[in-house]
């Protein structure tokens, strides 16, 4: 019986009255236009082109809110590189680095060396050793190397920014190559929290990419929707509604996108001959359930006992509870765990990473003479945010008070 459904599956997705190329809804497809974003992609082409001459690019470091078209413009200005350097007869390499996949130094560098046809294992070695080697690989070819770091927030703050410093340094050591870094974020605020010293190297040049408005956004959705949907799929206001939606949220193209290619998924599982705005709006609970729960289920330990106590003072009190009221809970929830505790402060900073991503709200009232304080509220549904939690089984115990008898 299971088999038969499953060919009823198969066969339904085969004759899709959907979709004709739904590969070009997603964020790693890089179209050969890149509208409103002219500015930017002439921006980095005049950095990068050095590199023709055989000279060092500055290094570059881009920031802007999720979904701005950074890695897109960044990928689409090195691949118009390298075929020009190609027609030119001029010897650059470039190499793409998600650091949120690859987060640790080592892993990072040894990524790096296959940009280069060096082969490392991926354990065994030091750092320091696979660094010399990268390096020497890269001096041998006397080339110009290019190495994109994107998402370095995520490497920063896991291992600091040690990889950062050597690489911006790197050129000190080599003599016939020179390497150049891109480095990508979508925390604007990361470049605070740098050494004074990578932060010189690495912002040499800094480009800010601004949100999408909503017009831009429904451009960007009609030019890949003709591509990706078969003719008459769309209906009425499906574009226009995915365009809103996402611009409300900061811009973000990449939202806009998922949206618009999972309403056609729920339209094309529905077995329905067009996607309308309801599918968006299934499509929207849809992305937002996956969203809190990927982003609760990575959070650190002490974070997830954080937002725990949020949730239980949320419940309990039937009002937002105030920071010290969060502190004081979770502190018994490390006593009873029997964990050590970190500071108030680094809980106070705890709270304000949780409410940047968007996962509480956390907002300063005035309490006359005794000062000023924080109220915190859940921005998000406390269901999925359990069940994100009870990933950790650490949590259990805790997890239990919270559920009905």
């Amino acid at each position: 019986m299971t088999s038969e459904i499953l060919e009823s599956i198969f066969e339904s997705a085969l004759r899709s009255k959907i979709f004709s190329n739904r590969e070009v809804l997603r964020p790693d497809y890089i179209p050969d236009e890149l509208p409103h974003r002219e500015e930017q992609i002439v921006k980095l082409g005049s950095i990068l082109a050095p590199a023709l001459q055989k000279s060092r690019p500055s290094n570059v470091f881009i920031y802007g809110l999720t979904g701005t078209g950074k890695t897109a413009v960044t990928k689409y200005v090195l691949k118009k590189l390298l075929k020009k350097a190609s027609e030119v007869g001029s010897d650059v390499v470039a190499c793409y680095v998600n650091t949120r996949q690859d987060d640790t130094t080592y892993r990072v560098l040894v990524r790096i060396g296959e940009c280069l046809g060096l082969r490392i294992p991926f354990t065994g070695l030091s750092t320091a050793e696979v660094y010399r080697r990268v390096m020497r690989a890269l001096d041998s070819l006397s080339t110009i190397m290019i190495v994109v770091l994107d998402e370095i927030d995520f490497l920063v703050k896991k291992r600091g920014d040690e990889l950062l410093y050597r690489l911006t340094r790197a050129n000190e050591e080599l003599t016939r190559s020179k390497i150049s870094v891109i480095g990508i974020t979508n925390d604007v605020r990361l470049v605070e929290s740098l050494d004074p010293r990578v932060r010189s190297s690495l912002g040499e040049v800094e480009m800010v990419f601004p949100p999408y408005n909503a017009l831009q956004l429904e451009d960007i959705l009609w030019r890949r929707a003709r591509i990706a949907f078969k003719e008459d799929a769309l209906g009425d206001g499906v574009i226009s509604l995915c365009a809103a939606l996402a611009a409300r949220e900061h811009g973000d193209a990449r939202r806009a996108l998922d949206l618009l290619r999972v309403a056609g998924e729920i339209a094309e599982r529905e077995g329905a001959d067009k996607v309308t705005t309801d599918h968006v709006y299934k499509a929207r609970a849809e992305i937002e359930r996956d969203r809190v729960f990927e982003v609760v289920s990575t959070l650190p330990l002490h974070s997830k006992l954080v937002l725990l106590s949020i949730m239980k003072l949320c419940r309990d009190l039937g009002r937002s509870p105030t920071t010290g009221e969060v502190y004081a809970l979770y502190r018994e929830f490390c006593k009873t765990l029997r964990i050590e505790s970190v500071t108030q402060r680094r809980t106070s900073d705890i709270i304000s990473e949780l409410d940047m991503l968007g996962i509480i709200s956390a907002k300063i009232v005035s309490r006359g003479r005794y000062g000023k304080t924080r109220i915190i509220s859940l921005a998000v549904s406390p269901n999925i945010i359990e069940e994100a939690l009870a990933e950790e089984p650490r949590l259990e115990p805790l997890l239990k008070i919270l559920r009905p008898r």
